[in-house]
């Protein structure tokens, strides 16, 4: 027993340490990955989501730096996991991670940036349909679910923080807010298909449950025709006779 405690106690040991550790961050080699960004945005911070991953591109004011992280599993900050960095300067020309100062700690990246006014822009890979992050710029944002996606129906999707405006755009939805008051926004979305089986779900569920309900009624009233043939029913007629009067020879 004393073993198997230990062993217990070992285990949870490695756990907590490897939270308080966290991750080292992405490799120079992921942060040089090539990506096409689209830099046309008018929000401060825009997130595209595609099928495994979303880029981000942020409009840079008179930043030199700027630090990025993500929560785990145990609520700790750890290195935001980005790959294909770029800057793109106000005319126009972009470059590659190399023209960053980049650090790790077991918290966070920190970017050195190539200028103070510009846009920055990366790729973070995703799993499931829920993307979660920090808003590392202060002003407006823009998120872009994929195509054939939505967040319509408060039970299968959800959008922290409010106050946001929704539009469909070439067959994308994009989520807006004017300016994000919150650390973190998060978006988690369906499927358009889903709807339909969630619907479809719901109606045989409706269904199931009307066809209970008569089967039941019908059982109740089954059940009373049997107790009137078999003459069970006779409280009605006992009430009629003690009401005919006094018996013979009794006046009223």
């Amino acid at each position: 027993m004393n073993r198997r405690l230990l062993a217990l106690f070992g285990l949870g040991a490695l756990v907590v340490l490897a939270g308080c550790l966290g991750g080292s961050g992405p490799s120079d080699d992921q942060l040089q990955e090539d990506a096409e960004y689209d830099w046309d945005t008018t929000a401060n911070g825009t997130i595209r989501i595609g099928g495994d991953s979303y880029t981000a591109v942020y409009e840079i004011h008179n930043t030199s730096t700027l630090s990025l992280h993500q929560r785990d599993m145990f609520n700790n900050r750890e290195p935001l996991p980005i790959r294909a960095l770029q800057f793109r300067y106000p005319d126009g020309t972009v470059v590659d991670a190399e023209a960053f100062e980049v650090s790790r700690n077991a918290e966070r990246i920190r970017l050195e940036l190539p200028n103070r006014t510009g846009k920055l822009a990366y790729t973070v890979e995703q799993s499931g349909k829920t993307v979660q992050t920090a808003t590392f710029v202060d002003g407006s944002y823009e998120v872009v679910l994929p195509p054939k996606t939505d967040v319509g129906v408060p039970i299968l999707s959800n959008v922290s923080p409010g106050g946001y405006e929704t539009e469909t755009i070439d067959g994308r939805v994009h989520i807006t807010w004017d300016d994000i008051d919150s650390d973190e926004l998060a978006v988690e979305y369906y499927l358009e298909r889903d709807l339909w089986l969630f619907g479809g779900l719901f109606a045989l569920l409706a269904l199931v449950g009307l066809g209970g309900g008569l089967y039941y009624w019908f059982q109740i009233r089954t059940l009373q025709d049997r107790r009137e043939e078999v003459g069970l029913d006779v409280e009605d007629e006992d009430d009629d006779l003690r009401d005919e009067g006094p018996p013979p020879g009794m006046g009223r």
